[in-house]
């Protein structure tokens, strides 16, 4: 079944079509269940729901319009006659390794794109989060698909290593940690690799932009999901002289949000998924104000709950400047001109995304070329993310991209048929 599986597009793309239709409705359940597991507010369950309907789509698009490419080799005197064929293959089943912040949508990440290319799939979800993963296994077992084709595994992650090591799995794609991450990449050295690993992402406003928009946007994407996005705002960059006016904006647009009962419909800020997390992120937030910074708000936890914190005047070498703070904090920096703002992007261990707020054309593309991340967003924070473009990051954010044609480039090689004495 394993070998048959990647023959037949058409039934391919109409599994996939099945399950964004499947998902779309059963939307109500499926989000109450992402919001249960990992404590995400309804309000954001339900926006990841939506994009997973989306992801499937693309992808049953996408394999309708998988083709080949048909190179003429007659252009030299030795190649008379000849032409070649190039169509992607597969390089076999695919191991997939998905987080807890997002339970469907970066499943639907890993499995939508191998399906599309004829690649059988296993899961291997979040220990926190493996229902959402099962419930979508369940309407993957309504389609067609061979057996074989797709596995929802949920295992602990000290026995994941047999997986990763299995010479059946030629390929592993990564979403998490980086020291996890790497450690995969190090045990497995011959196999095709994706990690889709941290940010640090920063979100520049520059003198020109709309002050009041970018301040609601820097609040709330610094705190959505209680902070626990890889694209979440965590270094904010003001201009000089719009900063005091930025902060005077941000400070109560942070104050603002509505933080408590993930289960209630107003509730932008939930808790983190465990308490060990909200003690880190609480000793991070400490350690910086005992190092110098400067409190503005938020800063105290309450069990699960981390507070909407924002800092200022924060020591370069401080873990919420350096690492991954992965929680509801932000920390404001003031910088002289566009110079010193996308040298201070660039100064950074990570590079995912960049939000850089300016009404100016040049400075934007100035921006994609100079900024070291995977994609940089004009006019908004680096938190958006259209699950067709191209994702991934550089440097300690990973290797390779996801997005549904960058995943199915990903999943396959280019394979040459040369035709001989037909021209």
């Amino acid at each position: 079944a394993m070998e048959g599986a990647g023959d037949d597009p058409l039934a391919r793309a109409e599994a996939l079509a099945h399950v964004s239709r499947r998902i779309a409705e059963r939307a109500a359940e499926f989000a109450e269940l992402i919001s249960a597991e990992n404590g995400k507010p309804i309000l954001w369950a339900r926006g990841e729901v939506s994009r997973a309907v989306s992801t499937f789509r693309f992808a049953a698009e996408e394999t309708r319009r998988i083709g080949g490419e048909i190179i003429r080799l007659d252009t030299e005197p030795a190649a008379e006659g000849r032409v070649a064929y190039v169509a992607r293959q597969p390089y076999g089943p695919v191991l997939g390794i998905t987080p807890f912040n997002f339970p469907l949508n970066l499943v639907a990440h890993k499995v939508a794109p191998a399906i599309a290319v004829g690649a059988p799939v296993i899961i291997k979800p979040a220990p926190a989060t493996p229902l959402s993963a099962l419930l979508l296994g369940e309407l993957l077992a309504e389609t067609a698909l061979p057996e074989g084709m797709f596995s929802i595994l949920p295992l602990p992650n000290d026995r994941a290593a047999a997986l990763v090591e299995d010479p059946r799995l030629p390929v592993v794609s990564f979403t998490g940690s980086g020291a996890v991450g790497y450690a995969i990449a190090e045990r497995v050295p011959r196999k095709h690799v994706t990690l889709e690993l941290g940010g640090n992402a920063a979100a520049v406003v520059l003198a020109d932009a709309d002050l009041d928009r970018a301040a609601s946007r820097i609040a709330l994407y610094s705190n959505y999901q209680a902070g626990q996005s890889c694209i979440a705002v965590q270094r904010v960059l003001v201009q000089d002289e719009v900063y005091d006016d930025f902060v005077s904006r941000l400070v109560p647009a942070v104050e603002a949000l509505v933080t408590g009962d993930p289960a209630d419909e107003r509730t932008q800020v939930g808790p983190m998924v465990s308490e060990q997390a909200a003690r880190r992120v609480e000793e991070w937030v400490n350690e910086a104000v005992e190092g110098g910074a400067t409190l503005l708000t938020g800063g105290t936890r309450d069990g699960v709950n981390v507070a909407p914190t924002v800092l200022a005047d924060v020591p370069d070498d401080a873990k919420v400047v350096c690492e991954e703070v992965f929680g509801p904090v932000l920390v404001l920096r003031r910088v002289s001109d566009v110079d010193a703002a996308f040298a201070e992007v660039n100064n950074s261990d990570y590079g995912l995304q960049a939000g850089v707020f300016t009404r100016d054309l040049h400075t934007a593309f100035r921006a994609h070329r100079e900024l070291k991340v995977g994609g940089v967003i004009i006019g908004d924070v680096p938190s958006y993310r259209a699950d067709q473009m191209p994702y991934g990051g550089i440097k300690k954010s990973g290797v390779g991209k996801e997005g549904v044609r960058s995943a199915m480039d990903d999943l396959t090689d280019e394979r040459v048929l040369v035709l001989t004495g037909v021209l």
